[in-house]
Protein backbone atom coordinates (compact mmCIF):
# COMPACT_ATOMS: atom_id res chain seq x y z
CA UNK A 1 0.00 0.00 0.00
CA UNK A 2 1.55 3.22 -1.03
CA UNK A 3 -0.48 5.91 1.60
CA UNK A 4 0.61 9.14 3.03
CA UNK A 5 -1.10 10.49 5.97
CA UNK A 6 -2.79 12.99 4.67
CA UNK A 7 -4.94 10.38 2.23
CA UNK A 8 -6.47 8.64 5.88
CA UNK A 9 -9.00 10.00 8.74
CA UNK A 10 -8.41 9.91 12.33
CA UNK A 11 -10.20 7.85 14.53
CA UNK A 12 -11.67 8.61 17.51
CA UNK A 13 -13.29 6.82 20.64
CA UNK A 14 -17.40 7.16 19.74
CA UNK A 15 -17.52 7.07 24.01
CA UNK A 16 -14.57 10.19 24.91
CA UNK A 17 -13.42 11.40 21.83
CA UNK A 18 -10.14 10.24 22.77
CA UNK A 19 -7.29 9.89 19.81
CA UNK A 20 -4.99 7.03 21.21
CA UNK A 21 -5.68 3.56 21.25
CA UNK A 22 -3.73 0.22 22.48
CA UNK A 23 -4.25 -3.23 21.90
CA UNK A 24 -6.38 -5.22 24.30
CA UNK A 25 -7.92 -8.50 24.44
CA UNK A 26 -11.76 -9.25 24.90
CA UNK A 27 -11.69 -13.20 25.87
CA UNK A 28 -14.86 -14.86 24.89
CA UNK A 29 -14.94 -18.92 26.58
CA UNK A 30 -16.97 -21.93 25.78
CA UNK A 31 -18.12 -24.98 27.86
CA UNK A 32 -16.29 -27.93 27.97
CA UNK A 33 -19.45 -29.66 27.07
CA UNK A 34 -19.69 -27.84 23.76
CA UNK A 35 -15.83 -28.14 23.07
CA UNK A 36 -15.71 -32.26 23.98
CA UNK A 37 -12.64 -31.52 26.21
CA UNK A 38 -14.61 -31.31 29.06
CA UNK A 39 -12.56 -28.05 30.29
CA UNK A 40 -13.68 -25.17 29.46
CA UNK A 41 -12.21 -23.11 26.33
CA UNK A 42 -11.09 -19.60 26.12
CA UNK A 43 -10.59 -18.02 23.07
CA UNK A 44 -8.81 -14.40 22.75
CA UNK A 45 -10.06 -11.63 20.32
CA UNK A 46 -7.56 -8.98 19.54
CA UNK A 47 -9.45 -5.00 20.04
CA UNK A 48 -8.15 -1.69 20.06
CA UNK A 49 -9.59 0.45 23.19
CA UNK A 50 -9.21 3.89 23.71
CA UNK A 51 -6.45 4.54 26.32
CA UNK A 52 -8.37 7.33 27.79
CA UNK A 53 -11.74 5.48 28.97
CA UNK A 54 -11.28 1.92 27.99
CA UNK A 55 -14.36 1.94 25.17
CA UNK A 56 -13.86 -0.53 22.08
CA UNK A 57 -15.06 1.26 18.88
CA UNK A 58 -17.61 -1.02 16.78
CA UNK A 59 -15.78 -0.88 14.20
CA UNK A 60 -13.05 -3.00 15.97
CA UNK A 61 -15.31 -5.43 17.12
CA UNK A 62 -15.50 -8.74 14.81
CA UNK A 63 -18.72 -9.00 12.75
CA UNK A 64 -19.87 -11.69 15.27
CA UNK A 65 -19.37 -9.80 18.04
CA UNK A 66 -21.52 -6.56 17.04
CA UNK A 67 -23.55 -8.62 16.47
CA UNK A 68 -23.99 -10.13 19.73
CA UNK A 69 -23.37 -6.77 21.26
CA UNK A 70 -26.67 -5.23 19.73
CA UNK A 71 -28.33 -8.38 20.90
CA UNK A 72 -27.07 -7.95 24.71
CA UNK A 73 -27.90 -4.56 24.59
CA UNK A 74 -31.30 -4.97 23.84
CA UNK A 75 -31.67 -7.54 26.41
CA UNK A 76 -30.54 -5.22 29.54
CA UNK A 77 -33.28 -3.40 30.66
Amino acid sequence: MNLSIDQTDPVTCEHCGGMYFQEALHIRKASGILTGTGQTTYMPIPVFACRDCGHVNTEFLPKELKNLNSEEESTIV
